[in-house]
């Protein structure tokens, strides 16, 4: 059976860190393109960050800089690293995997998600 879980969402003060987790099972974790994407009430799911097979990462403008996006193949787990956290960061963070390798920051290219953690940041 195949599973995503994020962890490590909670509440935080504006320029605090966080570092969110995503354990994949029933699945060759290596071979995929795994992404976080973020959705905030009343907004369209929108990426924050890929990496491909390759471990090679793409971030989208508004966290360049103060995301980081890793991957352990050997935990089967993706990392995300935040850092100088900022109200406009608050939403629902999601896990996901592509059907293949290569990445797209878009959610339509991805068909697999987890149920998300929740990242609220005060200012």
């Amino acid at each position: 059976q195949f599973h995503l879980v994020e962890s490590g969402g909670a509440s935080v003060q504006a320029g605090g860190s966080l570092r969110l987790s995503c354990a994949g099972s029933g699945f060759t974790f290596s071979v995929y393109c795994m992404a976080w994407f973020r959705q905030a009430p009343g907004m369209d799911r929108e990426p924050v960050a890929t990496i491909n097979d390759e471990k090679t990462p793409e971030y989208s403008e508004s966290v360049k800089g103060r995301f980081t996006i890793s991957r352990d193949n050997t935990r089967k787990t993706l990392y995300l690293e935040m850092t100088n956290l900022k109200p406009e960061d608050s939403a629902m963070y999601y896990c996901a995997r592509r059907p293949g390798g290569d990445c797209y920051m878009t959610p339509h290219a991805f068909g697999y998600w987890g149920r998300g953690t929740q990242v609220t940041v005060s200012s």
